[in-house]
């Protein structure tokens, strides 16, 4: 028998800002009233567009906003706790002070517990803290409350790498319910069980974790792109341009990921030894005429401590640079001294006379809240210049998925991610040749981390990017920096994923001249990191059995999709659950397993791909 939910909305309606995000005035009128269920154990992921209301939804359970219509219901006795976005600090003391206000403030010895896992000072001044060292007391104060249902708002936001794997770690084991919104693909798909999407008004759930909400959109899209070929024209129109602009986004971005491949295998063969931490071509005067950054022996130390040991590097145009690490590792140090923003203690950074940059930081100023969207891309005209393209401001803003009729809307009715997303609109539209990326992905939605990466993809020039975002990384990046807290950084062809496994590989001696692999493949690159000289590392002979699987492996593929799609077609049936449990389960297993062969099929044939094509 199913067990009772702990928390549900029953008709819920809201108007914000003039419109009815949820719902209508009378019940026959606007969008359905959203009926929300949370079961005991729910791993819930919040998804849609940024001004969609994901976070006046959470808001609203919390009883932070009242809604125009709606019936709340809490199982008694369970404990609801919000970890908000952005948290007020504004008031004196600690970051202990912090966690101890208000009346449903935990035991000072529980957040000391939390606070002591994640490496945060509580008796920190809350004025003088990072963003960083906010989330993780942020994050304290709500863990040591000991919630049933748990609200988390993008909390991967400035943390660093090693502070997500421990939230991970804590969610994993977490015995109640709880509800995420974020933009961090890995987060999703390794902590989430059901979706709840929030698309115009509408809030979908279907029981499939993150992982599968993709193919599940686009399912959605296809039956309404049908349904509305018997409705009116505008429509139709609306609803074929919602599934093939998601479906053609897709594929283009998966046309991107090959590409991206390429690029990660021609630059592995220009990585030499991996403690010289330098970039060749076979014709190093030929590199040395495409270089744009050219850093030759440059160091930072604070204090008597190396942040970055001498350290070499050139850098094309046309380069994708991530740089990884954790927090105070000196991911910021070298970006600013990359860009000459900072000097370093010894050696020199060389800029090509053409380089013309624009950077975009996490502490991006916000927009004047009283100036409207036109006024912030257009100066209030018509027309903008897009990198030297004269194009319509309205038809530009399409472009980055705003409704072209928000365009004399005013900033501070915006939402924070959409506001974000008209900062990267205005910065993307100026002429430059160097994209220069400090966590652009915070408060951004899903679809918009899709047009970033299009945007990068795309742009002629060089870029540089620092970012947590894994997911992100990985399908952006042609090159790694990675900065252990050492001073040492390593070069790797490839994203995160490849950083990762890098470090998690035994170190082992190697002749000069000799390539290695590593012991558990991660990615399509895998290995390419460690090659000792400046030269192409010859790859090994193919094997029948290599030769074969390169061949039959796409059709297998194929026929893994299918599968999966079958199965969650099936899984969309609301009364299969309650009508056959035991069959649910058996179908939602057979997915998993779909997907893990699926996902395995893909590295081998990338690998082999590398290998042959290459």
């Amino acid at each position: 028998m199913a067990q009772p939910p702990i928390f549900s909305f029953e008709g819920l309606a809201l108007q914000q800002g003039g419109r009815w995000l949820f719902g209508g005035p009378t019940p026959d009128s606007g969008t359905p009233p959203i009926d929300l269920h949370v079961l005991p154990g729910d791993r819930l992921a919040l998804i849609g567009r940024n001004g969609a209301g994901k976070t006046t939804l959470l808001r609203l359970i919390m009883e932070r906003i009242d809604a125009d219509r709606g019936q709340r219901g809490v199982k008694p006795g369970t404990r609801i706790v919000f970890l908000e976005q952005e948290p007020d600090f504004s008031g004196p003391g600690t970051l202990m002070d912090f966690a101890l206000a208000g009346d449903d403030a935990p035991a000072e010895h529980e957040v000391e517990a939390i606070a002591g896992q994640l490496g945060i000072d509580m008796s920190r001044l809350s004025e003088t803290a990072s963003g960083g060292e906010r989330r993780r007391a942020a994050i304290a104060r709500a863990l040591a409350q000991d919630p049933d249902l748990l609200l988390l708002d993008e909390p991967t936001n400035h943390l660093d790498l090693s502070a997500i794997d421990w939230l991970e770690d804590w969610l994993t084991r977490y015995r109640g319910a709880f509800i995420t919104i974020s933009h961090d693909r890995t987060f999703l798909t390794r902590l989430t069980r059901a979706t709840l999407w929030l698309d115009r008004g509408t809030l979908r759930r279907k029981d499939i974790g993150f992982g599968g909400y993709e193919a599940w959109e686009e399912q959605v899209y296809a039956e309404e792109a049908r349904a509305a070929e018997r409705m009116d024209a505008k429509l139709k129109i609306e609803a074929h341009w919602l599934e093939r602009g998601v479906t053609a986004r897709r594929k283009r971005n998966q046309g991107r990921l090959e590409k991206l491949f390429q690029m990660r295998a021609a630059r592995a063969s220009m990585i030499s030894g991996a403690g010289t931490a330098k970039l060749k071509l076979s014709s190093d005067d030929d590199f040395k005429s495409k270089s744009v950054i050219v850093a030759e022996g440059i160091s930072k130390t604070y204090d008597d401590h190396p942040i970055i040991k001498p350290f070499s590097l050139r850098i094309q145009n046309g380069d994708r640079i991530g740089i990884v690490g954790a927090n105070g590792a000196g991911k910021t140090t070298l970006l600013k001294m990359l860009t000459k923003e900072l000097e370093p203690d010894s050696g020199s950074v060389t800029h090509a006379r053409t380089l013309s940059g624009v950077m975009i930081d996490q502490q991006r100023k916000l927009l004047e809240p009283g100036a409207t969207v036109r006024q912030i891309l257009a100066e209030g005209g018509d027309w903008i210049d897009v990198r030297g393209v004269r194009k319509h401001v309205q038809a530009y803003l399409k472009d980055f998925l705003f409704d072209p009729g928000l365009v004399d809307t005013k900033v501070g009715i915006l939402s924070g991610g959409e506001r974000s997303r008209l900062l990267l609109a205005r910065e993307f539209a100026r002429t430059a040749n160097l994209l220069v990326l400090d966590e652009p992905t915070n408060d951004l939605d899903l679809e918009t981390l899709d047009l970033l990466q299009e945007v990068i993809a795309d742009f002629d020039g060089t870029v540089l990017i620092v970012s947590h975002d894994r997911d992100f990384l990985d399908r952006t990046v042609t090159v790694t920096l990675g900065l252990d807290g050492s001073g040492k950084v390593d070069i790797i062809a490839g994203g995160y994923a490849d950083w990762e496994a890098k470090r998690k590989q035994p170190s082992t001696p190697t002749k000069t001249g000799s390539s290695t692999r590593q012991a558990q493949p991660r990615g399509p690159l895998d290995g390419a990191s460690t090659l000792t000289t400046g030269k192409p590392a010859s790859l090994p002979k193919i094997s029948y059995k290599d030769q074969r699987d390169y061949e039959i492996l796409p059709a297998r593929i194929e026929e893994l999709e299918t599968a999966i799609a079958r199965g969650e077609a099936l899984l969309g049936d609301p009364e299969l659950y309650s009508k056959d449990p035991q069959r649910f389960a058996t179908i939602s297993q057979g997915i998993a397993s779909a997907r893990a062969e699926r996902d395995a099929a893909e590295e081998r044939w990338l690998m082999l791909a590398e290998q042959i094509e290459g």
